[in-house]
């Protein structure tokens, strides 16, 4: 019986996808965050696949990212095509999740519907920011819709981002208080706030207290730098309600499965986290 942490916000980096620009990082955000020098162009799928096995991840999400209309410089996306070959090659290692744009119209949620249908991806993903629209905005309702209709969960940055690159600054329109609308709306849906929350760390708190279908991850911030609320209430009340992710390769996974294990969780919290409601609330990742 498998018992490995799954990682469910992933990003690919290998040296293609620096290539390619499926990254949307400069030079000066990967210092901001540390990044090792040596990990800088990128790392082979192969090579990231042993860093999984040092860490004890037993699946990554990728995410095939969909980062702003194509039409204004600076955007970018990761094919479908790119993250469903990853899966079908290693599929008892990684799942995809369908990013979502909503400048694309009807053509937008038929990629949806075909990314979950014909490539077995297991939720959603959405950057409110790159977009400059909320998470309670109209243009994002008609793909809440189309994730209760495929019974998937949508995960998004919520909080406040960072300046990924220099030649774009984007808007910090994401506070977690508007998932309250949301999960208002569509209460079969299931919904996760990614990246903490941060500065709002707090209002991410209260809507999975409120709301049964709102959900968080602690991925993008060393676990050693979550807030203490955050932890607190992942290790007590709040145990059903927070997944792990690294975001890599903003966070190396070693490090967070590490940091996340001197927290000190009680046992049965830091199962739920590292593996058990991922599971419970992504149902088509395979068991």
């Amino acid at each position: 019986m498998s018992t490995g942490t799954i990682d469910i916000v992933c990003n690919i980096f290998t040296p293609e996808a620096v290539e390619q620009g499926w990254t949307g990082l400069d030079e000066n955000f990967k210092e901001q965050v540390r990044m090792d020098p040596a990990l800088r162009p990128g790392i082979a799928i192969e090579d990231y696949l042993r860093k999984m096995d040092a860490a004890g991840i037993e699946r990554s999400l990728l995410i095939a990212v969909r980062a702003g209309d194509l039409n204004v410089k600076g955007s970018f996306e990761v094919p479908y095509e790119a993250i469903a070959e990853i899966c079908a090659k290693h599929p008892d290692r990684f799942s995809g999740l369908a990013g979502v744009d909503t400048t694309r119209g009807m053509q937008g949620l038929r990629d949806l519907e075909k990314g979950v249908r014909d490539y077995g991806f297991v939720g959603a993903h959405w950057y409110p920011h790159w977009f400059n629209i909320a998470p309670d905005a109209p243009q994002i309702y008609p793909y809440y819709a189309k994730c209760c209709e495929l019974d998937v969960p949508i995960m998004m940055q919520v909080g406040h981002n960072l300046v990924y690159s220099k030649e774009r600054r984007l808007p910090s329109v994401a506070k977690p208080i508007l998932l309250d609308q949301v999960a208002i709306d569509f209460p079969e849906l299931v919904i996760i706030g990614i990246h903490i929350g941060i500065p709002w760390t707090d209002e991410m708190i209260s809507m999975c207290w409120k709301h049964e279908n709102v959900y968080t991850a602690g991925d993008a911030y060393a676990p050693k730098h979550w807030p203490k609320s955050y932890v607190h209430y992942a290790n007590s009340y709040g145990s059903h309600k927070v997944l792990f992710g690294t975001d890599f390769p903003v966070i190396d996974p070693e490090r967070a499965v590490r940091e996340v294990a001197e927290l000190g969780f009680r046992p049965e919290a830091h199962a739920r986290l590292m593996r058990e409601n991922a599971l419970r609330i992504f149902t088509r990742i395979p068991r």
